[in-house]
C-alpha cells in the first residue's frame, strides 16, 4: 500500500468512525421499517449475505460490487475497499455468527440490523443502511458497528 493509499484509507476510516458515533448517539430510537415488502427484505438480506460470502472468499471485486455507487466512489477500487474492511470491520469480514434481525429506519434510511459475533468472539450489532438503485436492486450504503455497551448509553 502506498503512502497516498494509506492516507486515504485513514481518512475514510475516520469518516466511517464519525458516522458510527453519530448513529450511536443519534437520540431518537429507530423506527421499524414496516413498509418494506417481504420481497425487498429477502433482496436486502441476499445482498448483504452475498457480500459477507465474498469477504469470506477474499473476493474483493464481488464484495465491492454489492456496495452502493456512493461507497464505490469513496474507495475507488476493490483493493482499497477490502483493505478498509480487513482493518476496520473484522466482525463482518470474518464472522463466527451472522444473524439477520429487523429492518429499521435509521436517519431516514432503510437499515438492516444484524447480530454478529466476530472472530474474537465478541458480539456487535451491524447496521447496514441500504439504497435502491434505479433498476430496483438494493446495494449496501455503509456499515456501522455497535458493541453491546454502546446500546446502553
Amino acid at each position: 500500500m502506498t503512502g497516498r493509499q494509506a492516507s486515504r484509507l485513514a481518512a475514510l476510516l475516520a469518516l466511517l468512525l464519525a458516522t458510527l458515533l453519530a448513529v450511536g448517539t443519534g437520540g431518537a430510537a429507530p423506527a421499524v421499517a414496516q413498509d418494506v415488502s417481504p420481497a425487498d427484505r429477502t433482496a436486502i438480506q441476499g445482498v448483504i449475505q452475498s457480500q459477507v460470502d465474498a469477504f469470506r472468499r477474499d473476493d474483493g471485486a464481488d464484495a465491492f460490487g454489492y456496495a452502493s455507487p456512493a461507497i464505490r466512489g469513496m474507495f475507488g477500487s476493490p483493493d482499497l475497499f477490502m483493505e478498509m474492511v480487513r482493518q476496520g470491520y473484522r466482525p463482518v469480514y470474518r464472522p463466527q455468527v451472522f444473524d439477520f434481525r429487523e429492518i429499521v429506519l435509521l436517519n431516514g434510511e432503510i437499515t438492516q440490523k444484524v447480530h454478529v459475533v466476530g472472530p474474537d468472539g465478541r458480539p456487535v450489532t451491524a447496521f447496514y443502511p441500504m439504497t435502491r438503485l434505479p433498476d430496483g436492486t438494493w446495494r449496501i450504503n455503509g456499515c456501522h458497528l455497535q458493541t453491546p455497551e454502546e446500546h446502553q448509553v
